[in-house]
C-alpha cells in the first residue's frame, strides 16, 4: 500500500509536470504556477472542511510554511538555471534533490533491506537518465550552483512535507497552499498582471493544481506509511514519468539514454516493492 501511494504520487506529479511544461509555452510559467497552486488551495479548503481538518495537531505549520518557501526557492532557482543553461545538464542535477530526503531518513535510522537499497540505487540511476544527462555543454558554474540550490531546496520542500505529515498529512499541503497562494498574491500585486491568463487556459490550469495537490496529499499519507527514504524514491519518479508522457503523447524523440533510464527506473520500482 506504501508504495501504491508513493507511486500515484509520482504518477500525478509527472502529469502535472508535463501539463505544466505544455502551458507555459503559452503562458509565463510563474502564472501557470501561481495561478494551479490557487487552484490547488480551493480544492483543499472544500476537502478540509468536509472532513473537519481544521481541528487537527497545528504542529504541522512551521514545517508547511518551510516547505512552501523551499518549494518558491527551488522552482526560481530550476527555472533560472533553464534559462542560462543547458536542460541536458540542469534537470538531471535537480533531479538528485531526492538525496537529501534519503539522507535525513538514514540519519533518524531508516534502514532499508538489502533488496530495497539496489531499487532506490536503482531508481536513482534511473531518474538521472531518464532526464537526459549531457555529459558536457555546461559554460559556466552559474547554472550549476543554481541548479544544486533547486536541488537542496526540493529535497528540503519533500523532508517538511513528510515532517508535517506526521501531524496532519492534509493540512500540512493546505499550510503550504495558504503560505505559498499568500506569496502569490503579494507578486501579483506588485506586477499587476496574471500573465495574461484566459477563461481558455483555465481547465489545464485546474488539472495542473488538482493533480499536484491530490499528488502531494498522497505523499504525505505515505511518509506516515513507510520509510521516508523509499517513499521519497518512489514519489520522485516523476521525472521519468514526464519523460514518457512527452514521447506518448507530443511523440517527442527522447534519448537512447533516457529510454535505458525509464528501464532501470522500473526495475528500481520493482525491487523496492519486493523489499517492502
Amino acid at each position: 500500500m506504501v508504495a501504491l501511494l508513493a507511486l500515484v504520487s509520482s504518477l500525478m506529479w509527472g502529469a502535472s509536470d508535463f501539463l505544466g511544461g505544455a502551458t507555459s509555452r503559452r503562458l509565463p510559467a510563474l502564472a501557470v504556477y501561481g495561478l494551479s497552486q490557487v487552484v490547488g488551495f480551493v480544492a483543499l479548503v472544500v476537502v478540509v472542511i468536509a472532513v473537519g481538518a481544521w481541528d487537527d495537531d497545528p504542529a504541522y505549520w512551521p514545517y508547511a510554511v518551510g516547505a512552501s518557501l523551499l518549494g518558491l526557492v527551488s522552482m526560481v532557482a530550476f527555472y533560472r538555471a533553464l534559462a542560462i543553461g543547458p536542460m541536458g545538464i540542469v534537470s538531471p542535477l535537480v533531479s538528485l534533490g531526492v538525496l537529501v530526503p534519503i539522507v535525513v531518513g538514514m540519519i533518524g535510522g531508516e534502514r532499508p533491506g538489502s533488496i530495497e537499497a539496489l531499487g532506490i540505487a536503482l531508481a536513482l540511476v534511473g531518474i538521472l537518465l531518464a532526464s537526459g544527462p549531457e555529459l558536457s555543454g555546461a559554460e559556466s558554474a552559474r547554472p550549476l550552483l543554481l541548479a544544486t540550490i533547486a536541488a537542496l531546496a526540493f529535497g528540503g520542500m519533500f523532508v517538511f512535507m513528510a515532517q508535517g505529515s506526521a501531524h496532519s498529512p492534509l493540512m500540512t499541503m493546505t499550510g503550504m497552499r495558504i503560505t505559498t497562494v499568500a506569496l502569490m498574491v503579494l507578486v501579483w500585486l506588485r506586477v499587476r498582471t496574471l500573465g495574461g491568463a484566459r477563461r481558455v487556459d483555465m481547465p489545464a490550469l485546474v488539472a495542473i493544481g488538482l493533480l499536484d495537490v491530490a499528488a502531494n496529499v498522497t505523499y504525505g499519507y505515505a511518509t506516515t506509511m513507510g520509510m521516508l527514504t523509499t517513499v521519497a524514491v518512489l514519489g520522485n519518479l516523476y521525472p521519468v514519468v514526464t519523460a514518457v508522457l512527452a514521447a506518448v503523447v507530443l511523440r517527442e524523440r527522447l534519448r537512447p539514454i533516457q529510454y535505458v533510464g525509464v528501464c532501470v527506473a522500473i526495475a528500481g520500482v520493482l525491487s523496492i516493492s519486493a523489499g517492502m
